[in-house]
């Protein structure tokens, strides 16, 4: 059973659940707040017992971090058509794949075809959609022709769809116009008479850019998964199409959420869609395709199907990367706001905890077990989204400045700064993990890019912290906040401005840590 979303106006329960992430998280902050005015005591004992867990966690996440990237440097040496044509029935899939565009530029979108023709599969298996929008206008259209009369016959079919503007009820984004696009490769679909059981869906975002095994190994995954039917296939999201052109805060915050996806790589039990992933074209179907009124459509994908095959949906971990686009804008203030809004839609994602909380209690059929599995770790992670980077970077000084006298003159008053600060210096292990990892993750060096330069691209991940506060806790916590107040508070979805100084990457011409 799919729960449908109550609509333009909410019923109450759902409303409750929409409220109660963000009074989570202001309930935090403001008990923070009281409490160090009136037991300074607990609070700073609190902070350190705070700190000396994230400081362990921090551990923890980058052994998984090493973990995905020793496994990521296995799989890639692999060669996967090699590897696929082992099995029997690989030469019946076909894939089907979905990239919704905007008003992205046609030199962005060539780049993501071109890549695409470098897929190391046959090509007359693929059935590649190119999805606009009728509100990007003329330019948008010309875009589309240009590259259908270059790259129309390089596929066995290839299809432009024109997802019409202003359709009641829906909400404009990337999920209608996917929806959109899917409905009409269906029809195509069916007039090959095609197996939908045969078909893998991927959904890319346009800036997508393959490496050149990833169908292989994606269709090697699928064909060797126990539950592939009921899985979604979830690739490494890269930003690094254009990272050499981008500011030093953009690159830490593309690299640390590139970094997230990897840890959760690694534990796959936690692990949902995001952004650019593959599911079976038959699950799509059966579910009624994306989510039309959602921003999150990418994510809630996992719930929708979560919810209709009652708690048997899962993802698969292909430990396979893509590239995607940084994000670069003209000017550093406008790279500066465009990062935040990125990441403030990103923080959206906590639309889908209600979402998937209605659909707990209304869904009977759903193991109890995996209703508190999920449901705990997606608060909790949301919520410390919001919450954890103000608590240790921010708030630790709370009890000293509002403690009063009495605690002040205290012993602990005096050592409770010298003690999170050596935590966080211990924690440092995690930053000079990352800043490794990232230097192995960058495409071909540019003719400019010098040995010193990597003492730069080293010491930027010192502003991990500044960056955890600024382009994490903040829009997470904007976005809660903006879900708690509701009606014009809402946030719709932003398009992420694709803007290049120069060609990017070009990826399908090398795989990062196959060499």
């Amino acid at each position: 059973m799919t729960p449908q979303y109550p609509g333009s106006a909410p019923n109450r329960l759902y409303r409750v659940l929409e409220i109660m992430p963000g009074v989570l998280a202001w309930g935090t902050l403001i008990l923070m707040v009281v409490l160090s005015r009136y037991l300074p005591v607990a609070v700073a004992v609190f902070i350190i017992l705070f700190d000396t867990y994230w400081f362990f966690k921090s551990i923890y996440m980058s052994l998984h971090l090493r973990s995905t990237f020793r496994r990521m440097k296995e799989v890639v040496k692999e060669n996967w058509l090699v590897k696929l044509k082992e099995l029997g029935e690989w030469e019946d899939m076909h894939h089907l794949i979905i990239l919704p565009m905007y008003k992205e530029s046609h030199a962005v979108v060539r780049e993501t075809f071109e890549a695409l023709t470098r897929a190391n599969y046959p090509l007359n298996k693929f059935i590649v959609v190119l999805a606009l929008e009728e509100r990007a206008g003329d330019v948008a259209q010309e875009v589309g022709e240009s590259i259908k009369k270059e790259f129309g016959k390089s596929f066995g079919s290839f299809l432009v769809t024109v997802h019409p503007d202003g359709i009641p009820g829906e909400l404009a984004g990337k999920g209608a116009n996917s929806a959109w696009a899917g409905h009409e490769a269906k029809k195509l679909i069916d007039s090959l008479k095609i197996p939908y059981e045969k078909i893998i869906v991927s959904t890319f975002d346009v800036d997508t850019q393959i490496y050149a095994d990833y169908f292989a190994r994606l269709t090697y995954v699928y064909l060797t998964s126990p539950n592939r039917e009921r899985s979604s296939y979830q690739p490494v999201p890269l930003f690094t199409n254009n990272i050499y052109e981008t500011t030093f805060f953009a690159r830490v915050v593309s690299f640390s959420s590139t970094f997230w996806h990897m840890m959760n790589q690694s534990r796959p039990e936690r692990l949902t869609t995001f952004s650019s992933h593959s599911m079976p074209f038959k699950a799509l179907v059966e579910i009624g395709f994306w989510a039309t009124d959602h921003v999150s459509e990418d994510s809630l994908i996992f719930w929708q199907c979560f919810m209709h095959y009652d708690g048997d949906w899962r993802v698969v971990p292909l430990y396979f990367p893509v590239s995607m686009d940084s994000n670069v804008a003209p000017t550093f203030s406008q790279t500066v706001a465009n990062v935040y809004k990125q990441n403030r839609r990103w923080g959206w994602g906590v639309e889908n905890v209600p979402y998937m909380l209605y659909g707990f209690i209304v869904n009977p059929r759903i193991a109890l077990k995996k209703k508190f599995y999920w449901g705990f770790n997606v608060v909790e992670s949301f919520h410390s989204w919001a919450t954890n980077a103000l608590i240790i970077f921010a708030l630790g000084w709370l009890p000293v400045a509002l403690g009063g006298e009495a605690f002040t003159a205290t012993l602990l008053a005096h050592r409770l700064p010298e003690i999170t600060r050596w935590i966080m210096w211990l924690a440092m292990f995690g930053i000079i993990t990352s800043a490794t990892v990232s230097a192995a993750l960058l495409p071909p060096k540019p003719a400019w890019f010098k040995k010193r330069h990597y003492i730069m691209y080293f010491a930027q991940w010192l502003l991990m912290p500044v960056t955890l506060i600024i382009f994490g806790a903040i829009p997470g916590l904007e976005s809660q906040t903006r879900l708690l107040l509701g009606g014009k508070f809402r946030l719709g979805f932003w398009v992420t401005p694709k803007d290049r100084k120069g060609k990017g990457a070009n990826v399908a011409a090398f795989t990062p840590l196959k060499s």
